[in-house]
């Protein structure tokens, strides 16, 4: 049989509806595996998981078929119970596919301990920056006679003395006690310098 035969027969009809059938087949299971391994057209709504525990969030998350990383933990706020999720990445109501894991950080489970810095004789206008840049409260300030004005004499938490380099928690707050720059010198207190020579002693 001639090829001009052969390519208007049925059999060359047949064998390329076979093979067209077997190509498009083919195509369509491609596309369907394709599909599938990627969750073609299936997408998870982050939940919110603030304020949850690490358990409480974790199930929530395996109820979605989501996964989670604990990255580290933030400093203690109060506003969240302890050791619960204070952020999360994605956010809440972002969209993922299935299994995409969930970044969180949590809260500490009190706040961080830190050392009082030797404040003594500095300015009010210095003290305070300084105290708030370590997290702590400033609170009271009582102003008593001293000669140098706005200069801190004591530090105070709870009513009691603070020492130098003694540690106290985050946001702490610390009464000062500063002066008024009003006391003066009493001219009368001072020895005259005569008063203050020794007698020498003669010889008899």
């Amino acid at each position: 049989m001639s090829l001009r035969k052969y390519l208007l027969s049925s059999i060359f009809f047949k064998q390329a509806a076979i093979a067209v059938v077997i190509v498009v087949a083919i195509l369509f299971l491609f596309l369907q595996w394709i599909g599938f391994s990627t969750n073609h057209g299936q997408e998870i709504v982050v939940p919110n998981l603030s304020k949850l525990s690490v358990d409480a969030a974790e199930e929530k998350l395996d109820e979605l078929d989501l996964d989670y990383v604990l990255l580290d933990t933030m400093d203690y706020d109060a506003s969240f119970p302890k050791f619960s999720v204070v952020k999360q990445d994605p956010n809440p109501g972002e969209k993922v596919k299935e299994g995409r894991k969930i970044y969180i950080k949590i809260n500490a489970g009190s706040y961080q301990l830190v050392a009082i810095p030797n404040l003594i004789e500095q300015t009010l206008r210095q003290a305070e920056p300084s105290l708030k840049s370590l997290g702590l409260q400033i609170g009271q300030i009582k102003y008593v006679p001293y000669i140098g004005k706005d200069m801190v004499l004591k530090l105070f938490a709870n009513g009691r003395e603070l020492k130098v380099g003694e540690k106290v928690p985050k946001s702490t707050t610390i009464d000062l006690e500063v002066g008024d720059g009003n006391e003066k010198f009493n001219e009368d207190e001072l020895v005259p310098a005569s008063d203050t020579i020794a007698t020498p002693l003669t010889d008899e």
